[in-house]
């Protein structure tokens, strides 16, 4: 018995099995499972296929490098400076341009300081006092300029609060800064950015610049939204891009993003990969009253007398901020996820199939009878084993219940 078990087992390996369907005839969910379809089939072409391009393979890990230089001169002529003539040594930080670079369009120049003692600025809460002991002595002053002296220098009447006397580079900064840009000018500078991209998975190299021999090219070219390929930009053009007026936030200056995004499809030709530029402003422009606002720094020039005395000129640099952000993605025709995709899409299909089924069987008002056609119950014969007596003699046997009645009308005729 074991054996045939077995036997039975094994080449019940070798059977094919197959569903059994069932045809309703019900217009309702036909209908609903053709729409479902049809949705299913719409979303795999429309939006995996045509607008995601699910058969491609994709890469996102872009490398670039961005160089800069800026061209425009400015002339001013201030108290503190006298005439002067700005080009890009003097308002480019860092001189050397990168994915970051700051013009400067704003000052507050503080000329011919030196290390001595002076009156602290006014403002500053921790320089308040109303005697010496309230500036004890080589204790620095919080958000100050330098190192308190010990004496309270008063102005007026003698109960009249003072300021602390400090050592540091006197005289210290005026707080008062232009209300019009210096460098407002600044408006017509150009830039020049040059950016180079590659995909490392495809070996795709390009750059934003046009191909051609022609040397007047980029002395010629200015950038616009009909010309992707020529890299020369207006700085009061790119502020204006993103939303805001150049003379305004020179006063204070503020920080723009410039994004350039490559989406390449390398299934086509490697000349219907282009840069797209989007600009706009990352500082908080919405909050103008905020104590934050704007964007400005320090910096200073350092000279020596003809008695070796060190002194120099502090200037405190408002301006404008470019951060370039690059990004893009690159895909091209695979067969995996091709497959992978149109595998999804037949799973969505029998996932459809699935949810029509619950509404044929339990939503709808014949579902019981669909119910019934669909799932076919099966029960198991029992025999149970009963005692006959044949000529006198009892005998066992086990047989069906419709077999033990007959065999009894039998035994009893």
């Amino acid at each position: 018995m074991g054996q045939v078990a077995w036997k039975g087992m094994f080449l019940s390996l070798f059977d094919y099995k197959t569903e059994k369907y069932v045809i309703a005839k019900n217009k309702k969910v036909g209908i609903l499972f053709r729409i479902v379809q049809l949705s299913i089939l719409a979303y795999l072409v429309g939006w995996v296929f045509v607008v995601k391009k699910g058969y491609q393979d994709s890469d996102t890990s872009i490398q670039s490098s961005v160089i800069t230089k800026l061209k425009g001169v400015a002339y001013t002529n201030t108290s503190e400076l006298g005439e002067r003539l700005w080009d890009v040594v003097d308002y480019v930080i860092p001189p050397q341009g990168e994915n970051v670079f700051f013009v400067v369009t704003n000052l507050i120049v503080t000329p011919n300081q030196r290390q001595g003692t002076c009156t602290e600025s006014y403002g500053i809460p921790d320089a308040v006092c109303s005697k010496n002991s309230d500036c004890p002595e080589g204790e620095p002053v919080a958000a100050g300029n330098g190192v308190k002296t010990g004496r309270c220098l008063k102005t007026g009447a003698v109960n009249m609060t003072g300021t602390c006397e400090i050592f540091a580079w006197c005289p210290v900064e005026k707080k008062k800064k232009p209300k019009t840009p210096i460098l407002g000018k600044a408006e017509n500078f150009t830039v020049y950015i040059k950016n180079s991209i590659r995909f490392p998975k495809f070996n795709f190299s390009k750059t934003n610049i046009l191909d051609t021999d022609n040397d007047s090219f980029l002395k010629t070219c200015r950038f616009s939204e009909d010309d992707h390929y020529c890299p020369i930009f207006h700085l009061g053009k790119i502020v204006s891009w993103a939303g805001s007026n150049f003379q305004d936030i020179a006063v204070e200056g503020g920080v723009i993003g410039i994004q350039i995004e490559w989406n390449c499809d390398l299934d086509k030709d490697a000349s219907e990969c282009h840069p797209h530029y989007s600009f706009t402003r990352l500082d908080n422009k919405f909050t103008e009253k905020s104590v934050s606002s704007g964007y400005n720094f320090r910096y200073a020039k350092y000279y020596r007398d003809v008695n070796g005395t060190d002194y120099r000129t502090m200037i405190k640099a408002y301006g404008i901020r470019f951060d370039i952000l690059v990004n893009g993605k690159a895909g091209k025709f695979n067969i995996i996820p091709t497959i992978i995709n149109i595998g999804s899409g037949l799973a969505l299909m029998g996932a459809g199939a699935f949810f029509c089924d619950l509404v044929l069987l339990y939503l709808i008002k014949k579902s019981n009878f669909y119910r019934d056609k669909k799932f076919e119950e099966v029960k198991s014969s029992t025999k149970k084993p009963i005692q006959v007596s044949v000529n006198g003699q009892k005998k066992s046997n086990s047989l069906d219940t419709l077999d033990q009645l007959k065999h009894l009308q039998s035994v009893e005729t």
